[in-house]
């Protein structure tokens, strides 16, 4: 089974992870992180999970003030992603990769309609940047000319088409210049597309992409199968030693954002966030506090009994070692020291926990008991149950704290095989 894997289904996913594209496409995105960070603590002040705090807010007319820094920045998501995947794009093919961030970010403006209108009154309001599809609605565009302007202008320096000036010329004077004919050539074809568009289809890109491409992979993402399949592939890859985490966090993440942001403008239209309304369950808290909070795999259940009800010394020790790291989510020293890690024993409740983890969070954000999850998020770090009162309040809190306790008894049979084994051999080699 395991040079099955190795030989036959993992070289196949590795070759698709190491591609051009999804290494822009992941390390581009990591640039939206502290953006995504900031916005959400002003989103979080702006609604915070204790309702006398809240009103509080409300009324002494800060919240508006929160609400602006969170519209200036993770409000453009979309806008730092562009950037982010373009400017990678190219500096992985050995070229400086600033110029075809600011092409990727015209281009990508070149895909909605510069003007708004106002859908009581009807007027338009020209020279705007609609908002609408600078966060969630608009991330799968943001991908698709973040990787099409980085290709592009990595094909035009690779071929070396670009005005050259003397050595003497300052860098940046003259990697402006670089950048003339491959923008030049980029931002026409964007244009023309953009016509095309308009004229032909009556729509512009980044809405077709929308109503085509994105909806339909965010109803997918957002089914229980999909939030099963995020439950499983994650510790499946960790099991022969890919970094599940990074793997899936990077190609589904933005799927995951775009689903989060769209939550967070149902409330900021006014409307309740629920199903009925259009509210997504899988998004990227689901992933982050639900599938690989305290670690891929949930492993603090494992560490807490290797740290109090192991026999073993190997165990007692290990377990105690990584007690606070596993709080704060960084579980890689139990993942392979257990081992985990092509261990046959420790894969089944490894990818179990993680299974019913998204079947219980699933259906607890389904039926209601669990308030969907707007785009607040925390870091990663963030120990458990405080970061599920921070996303959704103490339900969410209540909810982690269910879970991990089923994980702790999902884990505890497995475990304990493993320690009787340590143990036999620690005696062994003590005799």
């Amino acid at each position: 089974m395991n040079d099955f894997m190795n030989e036959k289904v993992l070289p196949p996913i590795l070759k698709f992870v190491n591609t051009k594209a999804i290494t822009a496409l992941r390390n581009g995105m990591l640039y939206t992180m502290p953006f995504t960070i900031v916005g959400s603590i002003f989103l979080l002040l702006s609604n915070f999970p204790v309702q006398t705090v809240a009103d509080w807010v409300k009324d002494s007319g800060l919240g508006v003030y929160f609400d602006q820094a969170y519209g200036a920045s993770f409000a453009i998501m979309s806008i730092f992603a562009v950037m982010g995947i373009a400017y990678s794009y190219v500096k992985n093919e050995g070229f400086e990769g600033l110029p075809a961030g600011m092409i990727g970010l015209v281009v990508y403006l070149l895909t909605m309609r510069s003007t708004v209108t106002d859908a009581e009154s009807g007027i338009t309001i020209g020279n705007v940047i609609d908002k609408s599809w600078t966060s969630g609605q608009g991330m799968i565009s943001a991908i698709l000319v973040g990787l099409f302007v980085g290709w592009g202008y990595s094909w035009f320096l690779k071929r070396d088409i670009r005005i050259k000036l003397p050595e003497q010329v300052p860098a940046n004077v003259a990697n402006s210049f670089t950048a003339l004919i491959p923008a030049s050539v980029l931002i026409t074809v964007a244009m023309i597309v953009y016509a095309i568009f308009d004229i032909v289809m009556k729509t512009t890109v980044v809405e077709w992409i929308y109503d085509v491409i994105q909806s339909p992979m965010q109803g997918v993402t957002d089914s229980l199968g999909g939030a099963l399949l995020l439950g499983f592939s994650t510790p499946f890859l960790w099991f022969f030693g890919e970094h599940g985490s990074t793997i899936v966090g990077g190609i589904m993440g933005p799927i995951l954002q775009a689903n989060s942001l769209a939550n967070s403008d149902i409330l900021n239209s006014g409307k309740e966030l629920t199903l009925a309304n259009g509210g997504h369950i899988v998004t990227q808290q689901f992933y982050d506090q639900f599938i690989n909070v305290t670690g891929a795999g949930m492993t603090i259940g494992l560490v807490m009994f290797m740290a109090v009800l192991a026999r073993s010394a190997q165990y007692r020790q290990l377990g105690r070692l990584s007690l606070a790291p596993a709080f704060f989510g960084i579980n890689e020293p139990i993942v392979f020291a257990t081992p985990i890690v092509m261990n046959p024993i420790m894969v089944i409740p490894f990818i179990l926990t993680l299974v019913v983890s998204s079947m219980i969070t699933y259906f607890a954000l389904y039926t209601g008991l669990v308030p969907l999850f707007t785009a607040i998020q925390v870091l990663w770090t963030t120990p458990p149950v405080i970061s599920g009162f921070l996303i959704s309040g103490w339900q969410a809190a209540l909810l982690q704290l269910i879970v991990l306790t089923i994980v702790f008894f999902i884990y505890f049979p497995f475990v304990r095989k493993m320690d009787r084994i340590n143990v036999a051999q620690e005696q062994g080699e003590a005799i």
